[in-house]
């Protein structure tokens, strides 16, 4: 399968070659400097955790739990003005100003397919687009690079709320081939083709490997390579690692052997969602990122960690989902508690207990250390409602995330910047 997917890959850089003179080049460095990110979450794709506030409706109830079910139970015209409203509020251009001056050089912004390319009977709304454009200009004022991520496909790759639609994984029976999804990223690619602010896209975000054929999977990476190369000759198409490994699975596909260039591998390293995570202790939290380093430096293309967190505990309110409990406390179905999410439940940073600001700084450093070791990084997330461990602004303005960036309190190890 690999020769006839390389061959596939070559016919359409060739195929293709005349559009690339649209940009020439990239306006950042991943051979020499590390990516040093932040996603904006909760922003054109909702999560009950991050907003719960647009969920309030649906608290008792629990009949509203993704994007999907609250634009279907509203209809158009209100999902429109409830989302218009949070997606022109939620980030604005101070953020990214913000997020500039802590040192980070890249924003990683999830949107779904349905803002691009929406499906026939699709619930969703559109009008991200034009914010999306508002925030590439904000990113570029401000020097940030910005990654695209195509966080829902249609279906849904993952079953996640996090995808648009909680449930089935349904995105390789509702798209055959990819097509729809295929042609969303296309469009992305065409918009941005001449911006360098977007030197990163991302074809779809956490495939659920497991539920999927990965070889299908595998061939819409080549494919969605194949899109982006038809605007842009040099922008980095980025590739989840499907939860699988991302050195005996996916080392020597896409690499530069291949046949491709400026691939990325992106994986998300969490700690908390599972028994075994949430009872570790804190100094075994810290040594299970120190110990990604050797495997993060081993992998045979760029990769970056894309998402991860300070959060020990998954006792973020609907962390789990909208109406779930938590592993830490005993209230996820199954679960045995661990301690309490007081103070973690909901809330802010200031009111963590002294243990959480200690432990939580404690385990950034670590892998801040250990997430540079390729690549780099982009934290999960910019801001939250009420999940005091997940609230990158609010850490950094208490002292819990290194300012500079480079800055060790915890004497953990040498600062790799």
């Amino acid at each position: 399968m690999k020769s006839t997917l390389t061959a596939i890959a070559t016919v359409l850089a060739i195929a293709n070659a005349a559009p690339l003179d649209k940009r020439q080049g990239l306006s950042f460095d991943y051979n020499n400097d590390k990516v040093m990110g932040v996603n904006l979450g909760g922003w054109f794709v909702l999560e009950p955790w991050i907003t719960p506030s647009m969920f309030s409706d649906w608290a008792q109830n629990q009949e509203v739990k993704d994007e999907y079910d609250l634009c279907k139970t509203l209809g158009s015209s209100e999902a429109y003005s409830r989302l218009s409203s949070h997606w022109n509020t939620w980030i604005t251009q101070s953020d990214f100003q913000q997020i500039a001056q802590m040192g980070l050089n890249h924003v990683r912004i999830p949107i779904g397919y349905w803002a691009v390319n929406p499906l026939e009977g699709d619930p969703y709304v559109q009008g991200q687009l034009d914010v999306l454009d508002q925030a590439v200009g904000w990113a570029s004022d401000a020097n940030l690079k910005v990654l695209i991520d195509l966080h829902g496909a249609p279906g849904s790759q993952n079953g996640f709320d996090n995808s648009g639609h909680l449930g089935a994984v349904e995105w390789q029976s509702t798209d055959p081939g990819g097509d729809a999804t295929k042609q969303a990223i296309n469009l992305l690619a065409q918009r941005y083709a001449s911006n360098s602010a977007v030197t990163m896209i991302e074809l779809v975000n956490e495939p659920l490997g497991s539920s999927l054929n990965m070889d299908s999977v595998k061939q819409y990476y080549y494919d969605g390579w194949g899109s982006v190369r038809q605007n842009n000759g040099d922008t980095v198409v980025t590739i989840h690692d499907a939860f699988e490994s991302i050195t005996t699975y996916w080392n020597g596909f896409m690499n530069t052997a291949s046949g491709v260039n400026n691939v990325a591998l992106d994986t998300h390293i969490y700690q908390i969602f599972s028994d075994d995570q949430v009872a570790m202790s804190p100094p075994q939290h810290v040594s299970t990122a120190c110990s990604q380093a050797s495997t993060l430096a081993s992998t045979d293309k760029w990769t970056i960690v894309g998402e991860w967190t300070g959060a020990q505990t998954d006792c973020a309110m609907w962390l789990n989902g909208l109406g779930v409990g938590a592993r830490y406390d005993g209230t996820y179905p199954g679960s045995s508690q661990v301690g309490s999410c007081d103070g973690k439940y909901q809330g802010t940073v200031d009111a963590l207990s002294d243990d959480d600001k200690k432990n939580l700084r404690s385990l950034i450093e670590a892998q801040l250390d250990s997430y540079s070791a390729h690549t780099g990084w982009i934290w999960w997330t910019w801001k939250t409602e009420s999940a005091p461990e997940w609230h990158l602004q609010n850490l950094t303005a208490a002292g819990l995330f290194p300012q500079p960036i480079s800055d060790r309190q915890c004497k953990l190890s040498p600062p790799q910047m």
